[in-house]
């Protein structure tokens, strides 16, 4: 991962502290602008992914970079799980959460805290399955983030990222490119109040080892039985991995 793409470009403040506040700064308007900038297509995409843990029916869930919830909301309806824990470093996100977690009258089941992907407060070999969804690009260090995953999933447990990636056929990438470039700052600038966020959007996917190169990744820090799914013309994509 290119630790140069940050949503600030500031050279005073980590990636990790610029991430937070960016986050901090949209959390607000967060999941309206996700489902309003993709019509709707990324519910479908938490969805899909979360279906990738049907067979294995874990227990106990980690969501990592869980924001307002969203893919662990899908992973209690879809999977019935007795446990989710959530992390993120963004305490705006997580207060948005909250209030979802007690509209819904989740709070026995999902759980959120503070917590950064690259140093998870949690003992090896702890969870069933571990979620991420849009949250591994942000991540100062993409190997270190990963493994720190692999440590805290049981063995036999299974990862499953949906990420951002970049289409590759015509006229998929440069509608794609148009739009992720000049259309979703624009209203995100409208709507959040903070142009670079959905800038950084842009920078960040394009700058993310999507596809195999991302697998290779995954492979590197000791994932088994690696995997990934294009969606919606390469859009996004969803990774899965195995602990041996």
């Amino acid at each position: 991962m290119n630790e140069k793409i940050t949503p600030y470009q500031s050279a005073t403040i980590t990636k990790k502290e610029q991430v937070t506040t960016m986050f901090d700064n949209i959390a607000g308007t967060y999941d309206f602008l996700n489902h309003f900038l993709s019509a709707g297509i990324d519910i479908l995409w938490r969805k899909k992914a979360i279906r990738e843990l049907s067979a294995l029916k874990p227990q106990h869930i980690l969501d990592v970079a869980t924001g307002t919830g969203d893919l662990a909301f899908e992973a209690i309806k879809i999977l019935h799980p007795k446990k989710i824990t959530g992390v993120d470093i963004s305490p705006g996100m997580l207060e948005v959460a909250r209030k979802k977690i007690t509209d819904r009258n989740l709070q026995d089941i999902f759980s959120v805290e503070i917590g950064d992907s690259e140093g998870l407060k949690f003992e090896d070999n702890h969870f069933d399955a571990i979620t991420v969804a849009f949250g591994v690009r942000n991540y100062q260090d993409l190997e270190k983030g990963l493994s720190d995953m692999l440590r805290v999933l049981k063995p036999g447990g299974k990862v499953v990222i949906l990420e951002f990636s970049k289409p590759v056929t015509f006229p998929v990438k440069q509608l794609y490119n148009f739009y992720f470039k000049s259309i979703l700052p624009v209203f995100g600038k409208i709507f959040s109040k903070d142009a670079r966020a959905y800038t950084y959007l842009n920078e960040s996917a394009v700058a993310f080892p999507d596809g195999k190169s991302f697998i290779a990744v995954m492979d590197k820090v000791g994932y088994k039985t690696t995997k990934h799914r294009p969606l919606t013309f390469g859009i996004s994509t969803i990774y899965t991995g195995i602990k041996g």
